[in-house]
């Protein structure tokens, strides 16, 4: 069956790429704002004080605005997912703070999700072809639990495999259920070590990413992951038998 003509009028060309052009635009204030280097360890230890002030203040009104940062830090794909969830430890708790951090991890991933899927997305499925397809033929039968085990393993960048997976012929409420189940666990763990890094900060110490990258915290995560793929496993462990 041959495919329609994609709709070239002015509205269907916003439709398909206006979505793209404010994610850029967005990338474009980013940068200029210096907003990539304000989301670092440093910058939270040296605003850490103020920002927690301003919690202290306007508690819901900084809950409602971290969770909105977050959702523009995914959506834009910067890389400091990690940062933003230690963050949200930090200023709110390991319980509020993982269950926002996980919410707005969510709802941005869904954004570029749905990014890829309009102008970007078609463009590079041309020209990945027959790659894409073979990815797709892997995991249509077991996309929820391959997003998910993608969420607790950190085999890849956050932010690079929320852009491979919108290249993936997966439903929107299959990525974005699997998303938020694979990242509460992450969410939590690493809100937990940003509400301690309080007591850290208060003496004076200092820490780097790497260093939050324990064993001690990674492998119960990549655990979880081999448990999500394990349906997976069992269930072609049987066709072939």
């Amino acid at each position: 069956m041959s495919q329609l003509a994609p709709d070239r009028s002015p509205l269907g060309l916003l439709r398909r790429f206006g979505p793209l052009a404010v994610v850029a635009l967005g990338l474009v204030l980013a940068f200029a704002s210096g907003l990539p280097q304000r989301l670092s360890l440093h910058a939270l230890h040296q605003n850490r004080l103020l920002l927690l002030a301003y919690v202290h203040a306007h508690p819901v009104l900084c809950l409602g605005a971290y969770v909105g940062v977050y959702v523009l830090v995914v959506a834009l794909s910067l890389p400091a997912a990690l940062i933003m969830t230690l963050t949200g430890g930090l200023l709110f708790g390991p319980w509020v703070g993982g269950a926002a951090a996980a919410t707005g991890c969510t709802l941005g991933s869904a954004v570029i999700f749905l990014v890829c899927r309009t102008a970007i997305g078609d463009a590079l499925r041309g020209r990945a072809g027959s790659l894409v397809d073979r990815i797709e033929r892997g995991i249509e039968e077991d996309a929820f639990a391959y997003v998910a085990a993608l969420r607790l393993i950190p085999v890849a960048p956050f932010w690079l495999a929320n852009l491979a997976l919108g290249f993936v012929d997966i439903p929107l409420t299959t990525f974005v259920a699997a998303t938020f189940v694979g990242i509460v666990p992450v969410s939590f763990v690493y809100a937990g070590v940003g509400s301690s890094l309080n007591t850290v900060f208060a003496r004076g110490g200092h820490t780097h990413l790497h260093d939050l990258m324990h064993p001690a915290v990674v492998v119960p995560l990549v655990g979880l992951g081999l448990l999500a793929l394990a349906p997976v496993v069992v269930r072609r462990l049987r066709r072939r038998r």
